[in-house]
């Protein structure tokens, strides 16, 4: 016996096709069972005559008519269409073993792999050898080019019969045996195509030879498909042999094929017009949240760009609360809407180019870059709100300070003028004496000198005044009118004071006597009331600091007074001694004294009262500054706290950022690992948000202490939040750049091993690792990929991947480009030919086709949108669909 599978083996190289193999165990140990020997015996020459009558011949036995050769090579040209060598015509052995051996090579030039079946076993008319050459044949010509939804041959003509009986009861097809037993699984694929044919209902499943024979005898006198079955046979058999019924089946398909036809074509629209919704949807939703987000952005802008200045700290300090509010509960949303616009403007993008679809460019004022524009506006916006905020606090807190100590100042002032005119314009009485017009001009010489040690005090108030005014001070017309009444009196003052000298000066020629001593007393006592009225006005000054140094220069500047308590106590004591010695005086002289002093009104209890007043006021100046110092200390904890934390938050964005850099270069394992990685990795630096919030905290108890600088680290809060932002930022659109590679690589078929060799090149020419590289490199790559670049081919590409001439080439922009030049996908002119083939061959289809060929919602998808077909052969309700395949897909690709 020949063994053919050797002899082709050699004739072909060694490399047939191994379609269906698993269909070629057809009896290997030749242990075919009876009962299906004869089922396949019927059905093989009922299948064989189905061909062989247009050629005007047939076969009775199936093993016996095929020996010679003769009508196996005919039935091979009729069901192939082509010639086959010329047939010997001798009746000799080894003319017939020559004839079917040109048949059998003719089945292997058509890529079959035969195994074990030999051209001497056919001339001996051995059954078994016959039916499984048959078998093959069939398999070849009848049911490897089956195919359904990317299912081919037994697969696929299952799922054709699955398809087509979904609809009916009683009826579900697993396999191609038992499945078709009650006969009604063929009257539901005959009533599926032509209901006209097959009352489905009457049919009982319990009546199985009554259904098997109602089907086989409407297809042989309906659809031309002769018997191949016998009922009886097929009920009285265990398990029905499945090569006779998927041989039947087989021919079944074909009888419908132009149904099927129209079938795949309206698959194929339904496909194209899911894609076109839900990239409509997609567009919609963008230009939505685009224009949610950019209307926000326009009425916050203003809210920030608002100057309006405040009179109090208090009022500026809610405004700083409401920017806080802002910053930590209303912006944080927008970031991720922003990122989210982003990340879906970038997927759809995407979709588009998978399907063939013309880029997608939201209306006027809502790109992606009019949305960065008017975000960094906003942010502009924001830095100068803060500074503004804070700048505002110093000069308020600044002016508060100042009009209390202007007014404090002011109101000692007052009290010390009041009654001064009065005095300085009194007269005295004829009956004067010497001594009293001594008296009167020593009184009114320490009363200048008084005056003169009030000058200070009164510039200080108009300095005050000034500095108010610089500062925009919101009460500036009181403070200046009182400043003014305060100079206008002091200049009276200086007037009436001249005036009264010369007076007294006058009357000082013919009064020369005088009492030294009191002079002596008014003279040192003046000078040292005054002293000791600064000292409480010094121990009751308001004073402000910002930081340890400047309440410490404050602390010892007390100290240094304090220390001048001793010798200002011993001036006292000698003041009062000579108080003490009028007395003793006018005592050892025989004078009666008639009155106090006559040169001042300082008396020794004033002294006393004011020196125990000083020294009342010392321990509760040193209270105020230890307070300040506990103060300043707490406020410098604060600045180590937010320091040690800001120094932290800000290495982690820093060493995040650097590692997202490197994992977006270095990506490893499968897409779905990567992509699942760097979720992990997103939830991981997510879980760090409390360390950002603990910083918030700190950051809110330094601007509610007031504190305004930080020497112990280089970082803001307003720098770590932008640049945590951008790590939130960066990490999302990593991994929809892996979902987009993930989306492209389904789409357009990409296995895993060509997305690792695409991404293992691009890193090897992405020499900067930025993650894109520029047209020189870019070039290299191409020819890396085998690819042979002319100038104006490489033109072409660089259009295609950088199409806004960056001059940068992304990887997702390179792997969509490799992915369009190696993937067949959706055309318009397969769209169009669908629809052709649902339109009967006419130039326009109706609603009426529409809605019977496609489902519901499809089908008025697509008569909303297609225009009225204009054409010379035009009927009413016609539509043009060529027009609408057009517009799906752009212009150029017609």
């Amino acid at each position: 016996m020949v063994d053919y599978h050797a002899a082709n083996n050699q004739a072909s190289g060694g490399g047939p096709q191994t379609y269906m193999e698993q269909e070629n165990d057809w009896d290997r140990d030749l242990l075919l069972d009876p009962a299906w020997e004869k089922q396949q015996r019927k059905t093989f020459t009922a299948w064989c005559n189905s061909h062989l009558r247009k050629a005007g011949t047939q076969i009775e036995n199936i093993e016996e008519d095929f020996r010679d050769g003769l009508k196996l090579m005919l039935l091979l040209e009729v069901i192939s269409g082509e010639r086959l060598p010329k047939p010997e015509r001798g009746k000799m052995r080894v003319h017939k073993i020559n004839n079917v051996n040109k048949a059998l090579d003719f089945i292997a030039s058509k890529g079959v792999k035969l195994v074990s079946i030999g051209a001497e076993e056919i001339v001996d008319g051995n059954a078994k050898m016959t039916l499984g050459m048959i078998w093959t044949i069939i398999l070849r010509f009848a049911i490897q080019d089956i195919s359904v939804e990317e299912t081919s041959a037994k697969e696929g003509l299952l799922l054709w019969c699955q398809r087509k009986t979904a609809p009916y009861k009683n009826v579900n097809v697993q396999n191609f045996h038992i499945s078709w037993k009650d006969g009604l699984a063929f009257n539901a694929l005959i009533h599926r195509h032509r209901p006209d044919l097959i009352d489905y209902d009457s049919l009982r499943k319990d009546d199985p030879v009554t259904n098997l024979n109602n089907a086989f005898e409407v297809a042989e006198k309906h659809l031309d498909i002769p018997k191949m079955l016998d009922a009886e046979d097929i009920v009285n058999t265990a398990r029905p042999d499945e090569k006779a019924i998927m041989t039947y089946v087989s021919s079944f398909y074909h009888a419908f094929s132009g149904a099927q036809k129209a079938e795949t074509a309206a698959n194929r629209i339904c496909k194209v017009l899911a894609v076109n919704q839900e990239n409509e949807q997609m567009m919609e939703d963008y230009e939505k949240l685009a224009s949610d987000l950019l209307e926000w952005i326009r009425r916050t802008i203003p809210w920030l760009q608002n100057r309006t200045q405040e009179k109090t700290v208090n009022d500026m300090q809610a405004k700083q609360e409401d920017f806080r509010d802002y910053r930590c509960v209303h912006k944080p949303p927008k970031v991720q809407e922003k990122c989210q616009l982003e990340i879906s403007f970038n997927t759809l993008q995407t979709k588009l180019r998978l399907s063939n679809r013309p880029a997608f460019m939201p209306s006027e004022g809502r790109m992606v870059s009019n949305i960065n524009g008017a975000w960094h506006t906003l942010e502009g916006a924001e830095k100068g709100y803060e500074e503004w905020i804070l700048s505002e606090i110093r000069r308020l807190e600044r002016l508060e300070h100042l009009a209390e100590k202007f007014h404090q100042k002011a109101a000692i002032h007052e009290a010390w003028t009041d009654g001064k005119e009065a005095m300085l314009t009194q007269k005295e009485p004829d009956t004067t004496t010497l001594s009293e017009i001594k008296a009167l001009l020593r009184k009114h010489e320490a009363f200048e000198s008084d005056l003169a040690a009030h000058q200070d005090r009164v510039e200080q108030i108009a300095a005050i005044a000034q500095e108010l005014n610089e500062l925009d001070y919101y009460d500036s017309a009181n403070v200046n009118a009182r400043c003014q009444k305060i100079c206008d009196q002091w200049n009276v003052l200086g007037a009436l004071t001249q005036s009264r000298k010369e007076s007294l000066k006058n009357k000082e020629k013919q009064l020369e006597s005088i009492d030294e001593l009191y002079l002596e007393y008014a003279k040192r006592a003046a000078p040292f009331n005054n002293w000791m009225e600064s000292a409480m006005e010094d121990l009751q000054d308001m004073f402000i600091v910002h930081n340890i140094e400047e309440i410490q220069g404050l602390i010892a500047a007390h100290e240094q007074f304090k220390a001048t308590l001793t010798e200002a106590n011993e001036e006292r004591k000698a003041i009062q001694a000579i108080q003490a010695n009028v007395p003793k005086i006018a005592q050892s002289n025989n004078i009666t004294l008639t009155g106090s002093n006559p040169y001042t009104t300082i008396t020794s209890e004033n002294i006393d009262e004011k020196w125990a007043k000083v020294f009342e006021l010392v321990p509760r100046r040193d209270t105020a500054l230890q307070d300040e110092l506990n103060k300043q200390n707490s406020n410098d904890e604060l600045r180590a706290k937010f320091a040690s934390q800001a120094n932290k938050v800000g290495a982690y964005i820093k060493a995040k950022m650097e590692e997202i850099g490197r994992i977006s270069i270095e990506m490893n394992g499968t897409l779905e690992d990567q992509l699942t990685n760097l979720k992990d990795y997103q939830d991981s630096i997510v879980s760090y948000t409390p360390e950002i919030n603990t910083l918030e905290g700190y950051h809110q108890l330094i601007q509610e202490a007031l504190v305004f600088d930080n020497k112990y680290t280089p970082y803001t809060m307003e720098h770590l939040r932008v640049s945590w932002e951008q790590l939130l930022t960066t990490i999302a659109r990593t991994i929809n750049e892996v979902e987009n590679q993930i989306l492209t690589r389904d789409a357009k078929g990409i296995s895993q091993e060509q997305l690792y060799e695409y991404r293992t090149s691009f890193n090897h020419f992405d020499k900067k690792r930025t993650g894109q590289m520029v047209s020189d490199d870019f070039r290299a790559l191409l020819i890396s990929t085998g690819n042979s670049l002319g100038d104006a081919e490489f033109g072409r590409i660089m259009s295609i991947v950088d199409p806004n001439g960056t001059g940068a080439v992304t990887f997702q922009a390179f792997i969509d480009f490799m992915s369009r030049e190696t993937t067949d996908t959706d055309t318009a002119d397969q769209v169009i030919a669908s629809f052709k083939i649902l339109a009967g061959d006419k130039n326009f289809i109706t609603a009426e086709e529409l809605r019977r060929e496609l489902p519901p919602d499809q089908a008025e998808y697509c008569i909303a949108r297609m225009a009225p077909y204009t054409g010379p052969d035009a009927v009413a309700g016609a539509l043009d669909y060529m027009s609408f395949s057009t517009a799906l897909y752009g212009e150029s690709d017609l």
